[in-house]
């Protein structure tokens, strides 16, 4: 008899849609292994780093601490710089971003990438700070100034008025010593010295401080050319000048270079160093150079007699290898500018303010919304 036939098991191989339906599955599992909490890691994680790379490479943001640029930058103002203009510096240390957290003793070799311009006179510029001892050049306290002298410049105060080489320094658009927004220090002379200059009247042209002086007569001020103007209007006011301090008049502050009889609002002429420029050696002018040679250039420098010795070489001439800026603030009598410790180099240069996005006042109203500027926020800087 003939054996049965006996039907063979066979394995079904699984089709390549089976495969790809396997993988889809798997894939579809890892997906969902990754909960709303990685989501939101991964989110805030990407945001961290476009925030460093943007405000590393293209803008910065920083917040006016002090009066000196007042009435252009407002204390509480939050303004935004921008790091293209004049050429991204590429970090001198490695540490933690927008933190003072840096290796310490690890000097990085750096750079200035391409800018679309170099800085101007009139410019209002963040740098770091040239007089913050101690510290890299890029871990240095931050200061915002205007550019007042250009690198080759001979610049001098007379009287509080700024002269460059030889000329009047005047603004383009106000075709005076000062802008419409800086203000300084006025005597209020009055015919009745029983008068006090009412604080309402002060309030609406924007003077916000006013001092009693021992004349009981005259007060003083501090006002933009203006405001002053229209006091000068006033019935009971004879006449408002200017606060000129003399020479050695510094009311104990310690000015640039240390051995002269400079005032704040007078300061004699000087030559700012610019990029390949030979200035000649003196005793006279060695205090106002020195510093610039030793701290800035990284040379070895001294004087012996009147003899001026360079990486111990005698000297008469100096050739400087960037460019230096004299910057002040637009509070004249209330700025710690390059009148106080001396030039700008350009490698201390972050970048250009060009505008306000944000403008807090602590001092205002006690709600929330009475505190901030509407009328500030999103304003270029002049």
């Amino acid at each position: 008899m003939p054996k049965p036939f006996k039907h063979s098991k066979r394995h079904k191989r699984p089709s390549s849609n089976a495969v790809q339906d396997n993988q889809s599955s798997d894939s579809s599992k890892k997906e969902k292994k990754k909960g709303p909490l990685r989501e939101w890691f991964d989110a805030i994680f990407f945001a961290i780093l476009f925030m460093v790379i943007l405000r590393t490479v293209f803008f910065d943001l920083f917040r006016i601490p002090t009066p000196s640029m007042e009435k252009s930058l407002l204390v509480g103002d939050y303004i935004v710089v921008s790091k293209i203009h004049y050429g991204m510096r590429s970090p001198m240390t490695l540490g933690i971003p927008f933190t003072q957290i840096y290796l310490p003793n690890l000097a990085l070799p750096w750079t200035r990438g391409p800018g679309f311009t170099d800085p101007k006179r009139f410019d209002t510029i963040v740098f770091n700070w040239p007089a913050d001892e101690g510290k890299p050049i890029d871990r240095k306290t931050y200061y915002i100034k205007r550019i007042i002298g250009m690198p080759g410049d001979t610049l001098s105060i007379v009287d509080k008025v700024v002269h460059v080489n030889s000329d009047t320094l005047f603004f383009k658009d106000t075709n005076a010593p000062l802008k419409d927004t800086m203000q300084q220090l006025w005597f209020v002379y009055k015919e009745d010295p029983r008068i006090r200059l009412p604080s309402n009247r002060l309030e609406e042209l924007g003077v916000s401080e006013s001092f009693p002086t021992m004349n009981p007569a005259i007060e003083r001020i501090v006002a933009t050319d203006s405001a002053a103007a229209a006091i000068a209007e006033w019935e009971y006011v004879t006449t408002v000048r200017p606060v000129v301090r003399g020479p050695s008049m510094n009311q104990g502050f310690s000015l640039y270079p240390g051995n002269t009889d400079n005032s704040t609002d007078n300061f004699a002429p000087m030559v700012i160093p610019a990029i390949g420029q030979t200035i000649h050696l003196t005793p006279e002018n060695w205090d106002i150079y020195r510093p610039v040679i030793t701290k800035y250039e990284q040379q070895t420098a001294s004087m012996d007699g009147e003899t001026i010795i360079i990486n111990d070489q005698i000297a008469s001439s100096y050739t400087f290898q960037q460019d230096y800026y004299f910057v002040m603030g637009d509070n004249r009598d209330n700025s710690e500018d390059s009148r106080f410790w001396g030039f700008v180099p350009m490698d201390h240069v972050v970048g250009r303010a060009v505008a306000v996005y944000f403008s807090w006042n602590s001092q205002g109203r006690p709600f929330l919304l009475g505190q901030i500027r509407g009328n500030r926020m999103f304003r270029a800087i002049q």
